[in-house]
């Protein structure tokens, strides 16, 4: 930890950084914790633009993150589950974590939605995508294709006996 007093920072002063994927996914983002610096944080602070007719990101939930998400202007629909809602300036929502409903935004509008994002930033998040039929697991930096199995699948050998 720097032994540098905190300051605050104008939330304008923090340059956009652009996201894009395909012909589908657009945003742009303040992300704010990261601004401040160099030291770690427990919860991280953006301001998001969703472009019109685009989705933020697949749809997701998270195992061990809470997410909170405040419409500053603008409208967009919030899937949850298999469940649409229509948000719009003031409009406010919390994803969560380890609830089974995945999460996304997208713009149904002409015009970019503006938000505030805010969430934990923990170093054993684990994201679930079911429509992908994914797994995230961010300690590792790996994403998997989820498969049941066996809790026994694979072994078959004594892996703690000295050879």
């Amino acid at each position: 930890m720097s032994g540098e007093p905190v300051k605050p920072i104008a939330s304008e002063t923090v340059p956009w950084t652009e996201f894009r994927h395909g012909e589908d996914f657009h945003i742009r983002y303040r992300h704010l914790s990261t601004a401040m610096g160099p030291q770690p944080y427990k919860i991280g602070v953006a301001i998001e633009e969703l472009m019109p007719g685009k989705q933020n990101n697949p749809a997701h939930y998270h195992l061990r993150e809470e997410e909170h998400l405040l419409i500053l202007s603008g409208t967009l629909t919030v899937r949850i589950g298999k469940d649409f809602h229509v948000m719009k300036t003031g409009d406010y929502v919390r994803f969560p974590a380890g609830a089974p409903q995945e999460h996304c935004l997208y713009n149904h509008t002409d015009e970019v939605c503006r938000y505030i994002i805010i969430g934990d930033n923990d170093p054993h998040e684990v994201a679930v995508y079911p429509d992908s039929n994914k797994v995230s697991v961010r300690g590792l930096g790996e994403r998997y294709r989820r498969e049941p199995l066996d809790y026994w699948d694979g072994e078959g050998t004594l892996s703690g006996k000295p050879k």
